[in-house]
């Protein structure tokens, strides 16, 4: 077990004093930056970004060769972090306790400690790891004029005001399979330089946003499913997605249920807990905005659309289509070519 001190002031000092550590090379580029380490102790990267009033993002996309321990002190640079494990398992604890807390895949964990104290997260060699750690700086964070602390669950709100690092907190969250996918989001940007940078940053607000709104549905009681276990979960995550890629297939409930094995009720259960929609609610919901993205990036009619998207009726689309965004196709249609011509100009 090879175990890695961090007492740093800032996030970038936290991937220096990993480098001194397990070695590799550190790259800097538009307020990013990157350790590539490819040695005996590890293979892979641990990204960083900090952006505007205090917030930052530290991403591991690494494998460690032998058992990894960080203990991380609890500095003036003692961020809220709300942690997303996309991918791997690891361990945390405080310093003051000698129970590990297990944070599996698709898990959350937010957590802050008092000043000098000590953060241990234990990863397991040869396990390979994607985790999304999102930084808070509370007194800078709270000088941003939209942060209303006051609007969050009590508990939340006093680990946010506790500017002088009075307090620990942790919080283990249950599995959450709905932030995978904008985690997955945040960590596959394509563009590069200011634009990179601004795209990032609004995925980290979504981010940040579902974490506080995991954690208030988890205070106020609301479990996983009792019918559906963890496993069943993610193959329902598998069925969204598949329909998701594909909108036009033919769907019925007992197609879906014999796919994956699962009974039609724990279908439904699935999706709403997921989705928040019904099987049928979520198909018509991913084929509405596949049409809706058509009708913006491509030259087909509208009755081309509505059969590539798998529906049958145009009027019945038509229908639809303006319950849920409030203009028919053809008025959408118009707006795009409008916006085209003016940008044009």
């Amino acid at each position: 077990m090879k175990e890695v001190l961090i007492s740093a002031k800032d996030t970038r000092e936290i991937i220096e004093q990993l480098q001194q550590s397990i070695g590799g090379e550190i790259i800097d580029s538009w307020g990013k930056s990157r350790l590539d380490v490819n040695n005996n102790t590890a293979k892979g990267n641990i990204r960083v970004v900090t952006f505007d009033w205090g917030v930052n993002v530290m991403i591991f996309n690494i494998i460690f060769h032998e058992d990894i321990t960080l203990k991380i002190e609890a500095t003036e640079f003692n961020p809220v972090r709300f942690i997303y494990n996309l991918n791997g398992e690891f361990y945390h604890r405080f310093g003051i306790n000698s129970r590990e807390e297990l944070v599996e895949r698709f898990q959350t964990l937010i957590t802050t400690n008092k000043t000098d104290g000590f953060d241990y997260f234990k990863f397991k060699k040869n396990t390979e790891l994607d985790i999304n750690f999102i930084q808070i700086i509370r007194k800078d964070f709270l000088k941003k004029r939209t942060t209303k602390v006051s609007s969050l669950n009590s508990k939340l709100q006093n680990v946010f005001v506790d500017t002088d690092h009075e307090n620990r907190f942790s919080h283990y969250g249950a599995l959450n399979l709905k932030m995978a996918d904008h985690v997955k989001k945040l960590h596959n940007v394509k563009q590069k330089g200011m634009v990179k940078i601004l795209k990032m940053e609004a995925q980290i607000y979504q981010i940040l946003s579902l974490h506080i709104q995991h954690y208030n549905r988890q205070s106020q009681g609301v479990p996983l499913p009792t019918s559906l276990v963890k496993s069943e979960l993610k193959k329902i995550r598998k069925l969204g997605n598949k329909i998701l890629k594909e909108p036009s297939l033919d769907y019925n409930l007992d197609d879906l249920s014999a796919e994956c094995g699962l009974s039609q009720a724990k279908l439904q259960d699935g999706f709403k807990f997921l989705f928040s929609r019904t099987v049928t609610e979520y198909i018509r919901h991913v084929r509405l905005e596949s049409a809706r993205e058509l009708m913006r990036t491509t030259d087909l009619n509208i009755s081309q659309i509505v059969y590539t998207i798998g529906f049958t009726s145009r009027s019945y689309f038509s229908k639809i289509f303006k319950e849920k965004y409030g203009v028919t196709p053809n008025q959408f249609r118009k707006q795009m070519v409008s916006k085209i011509t003016v940008g044009a100009v």
